[in-house]
């Protein structure tokens, strides 16, 4: 449905994405950088320490040279901090500019790609820890073989990182105060 906006053409959609504070998608962006990621790594968490736990019945040895599953889940919440602290120093008091609307999509999606990455990453070190607490109960010598495919894994949470580093290299508020 096309709508007259201040004597333009424009569909009610743009007007909706005008109305919102370009600090508002930043904020979210910042949100969702630290929610999502957080929840990656829970996911993870709970794959693998299902695991560690159930095989640690069986194999007590194999309980706490699997943490370092546990340890690489926790990594992935400690990129999305990281990414959040990141886009939170961005955020200056300023009067809204044009190139404001810029900075606030482009932390809000910085923080979007970052989380949704985290979140593929738990779950794949997560499931992938799973996998190596189950064969070291099995096979001792499998341990190393597979935490090798887990850091491999682990990398999906810095790509996602880098992705976002770069999506706001050049976005910032105008900072001219109000």
């Amino acid at each position: 449905m096309q709508t007259y906006l201040e004597g333009g053409h424009g569909s009610t959609a743009n007007k909706w994405f005008q109305d919102i504070s370009p600090y508002s998608w930043a904020s979210l962006g910042t949100s969702f950088a630290i929610a999502i990621s957080v929840a990656g790594a829970g996911w993870g968490i709970f794959i693998t320490g299902v695991s560690i736990i159930g095989g640690g019945v069986k194999v007590p040895r194999i309980r706490t040279k699997n943490l370092i599953s546990i340890i690489f889940c926790e990594a992935v919440a400690i990129y999305g901090i990281i990414m959040a602290i990141i886009l939170q120093t961005k955020m200056k008091d300023s009067n809204l500019l044009p190139q404001d609307y810029f900075t606030g999509f482009a932390m809000f999606w910085s923080g979007v790609t970052v989380g949704l990455c985290n979140l593929a990453c738990g779950i794949c070190v997560g499931i992938t820890g799973s996998g190596a607490a189950l064969s070291d109960a099995a096979n001792p010598s499998l341990f190393v073989k597979i935490l090798v495919v887990e850091i491999f894994g682990s990398a999906l949470g810095l790509f996602g990182v880098i992705i976002a580093i770069i999506l706001v290299a050049n976005a910032g508020f105008s900072g001219k105060g109000t």
